[in-house]
């Protein structure tokens, strides 16, 4: 009997995004969300909530990567 092959064929679906990433992007996009409301509330500046969600979720990916852990 063949040992099975721990390589992936190269006709096999695979997912996407991992568990992981999914995991991490989601955290980001609530943390750029709650930034933004928040940051939209006490200034009432649209553009400037926008901004500021949009820097909180990119700068939150690499910290919660390495928090979430692989």
């Amino acid at each position: 009997m063949p040992e099975p092959s721990l390589t992936p064929r190269p006709d096999a679906s695979r997912p996407l995004l991992t568990v992981h990433a999914a995991i991490v992007l989601l955290m980001a996009v609530l943390v750029g969300t709650v930034a933004g409301v928040l940051t939209g509330h006490s200034t009432g500046n649209t553009a400037g909530a926008i901004l500021a969600g949009l820097g909180a979720a990119g700068l939150s990916v690499p910290v919660l990567h390495n928090l979430i852990g692989s």
